[in-house]
């Protein structure tokens, strides 16, 4: 019955690999509800900043700011790549990858330089990995996304985008449509483009600058672009969450049918072991 030790063993192998897998798929579970009631409460936030910053920029068109300024060539150009850091998430993270590499090439196709900024582990390790330019990272962002972890990388890509180091930023990250679905979103952050001072209002508007213009826009479109990359950012925590709870859940059901088929075989190795040792007693007994 050695066979049939052998495949026990890989039975219980598979059944400690199933514990596993369906842990991590209620972890996963309890931890998707939690992101994604953390991305719906970004999300007016984010949208109402968007709808001043658009209001702002219609009521007062020659009211300029360096992050604001328009260049007319790209010859340098940074991408933020949202990522998460850690696997185990189905194909999450690669279809992010595709977008954002996708990106690269065309800009390098285009004789334009590319610095990127990642925040996430696996975004990280993809673009070295691919010798790209890092000017900045954060990783070990956790399950609750910080804005105090990600003001320093972002500082270098605006600041160099004031001094005219960069013509262009843009943020690649996955945006979670529902459970089963997500997508990998490209968006331009810098310059802002006319799609993101879209209005619903056709009406002008007025407003009193208190203390006075340029200091509020300093915040406001620092604020602004803040808020767009931590909604970007829990977007794809959330898709993160959802994902690998979906792949944990296929995980256990493929490991349960893996079980089925190993019973089987050993039900019938057992079976045909049962049925040689009869026909040996039996051939013994009649030569006796």
């Amino acid at each position: 019955m050695a066979v049939g030790k052998e495949i026990l063993t890989k039975i219980r192998s598979v059944q400690n690999t199933q514990k596993i897998t369906r842990a991590m798929q209620m972890v996963s579970t309890s931890k998707m509800r939690k992101t994604q009631e953390r991305m719906r409460a970004a999300r007016p936030y984010a949208e109402k900043v968007r709808t001043v910053m658009a209001h702002l920029a219609q009521a007062n068109a020659e009211l300029g700011h360096p992050l604001l300024a328009r260049r007319e060539t790209i010859k340098r150009a940074g991408i933020i790549l949202v990522s998460s850091d850690k696997g185990l998430c189905g194909g999450l993270n690669v279809n992010t990858f595709k977008r954002f590499f996708g990106k690269v090439k065309e800009l390098q196709d285009q004789g334009v330089e590319v610095d990127v900024c990642c925040l996430g582990q696996k975004g990280l390790a993809a673009a070295q990995r691919a010798r790209l330019k890092v000017v900045a990272s954060a990783i070990h962002l956790g399950d609750v996304p910080k804005m105090e972890k990600l003001i320093g990388p972002l500082t270098v890509l605006f600041r160099q985008y004031a001094e005219g180091e960069l013509d262009a930023v843009y943020i690649v990250y996955s945006s979670f449509v529902n459970t089963m679905k997500q997508e990998p979103a490209l968006e331009q952050l810098l310059p802002l483009t006319p799609h993101h001072m879209v209005v619903e209002h056709s009406h002008s508007w007025d407003y009193l600058y208190e203390p006075d213009a340029p200091t509020l826009m300093e915040f406001l479109v620092r604020r602004y672009l803040e808020s767009v990359v931590y909604q970007a950012l829990a977007e794809n925590m959330a898709s993160e969450q959802a994902a690998r709870m979906v792949a944990m859940k296929a995980a256990t059901d493929n490991a349960g049918n893996t079980i089925k088929q190993l019973r089987l075989v050993y039900n019938k190795a057992r079976q045909a072991a049962i049925t040689t040792e009869l026909s040996e007693i039996v051939a013994g007994a009649a030569a006796v």
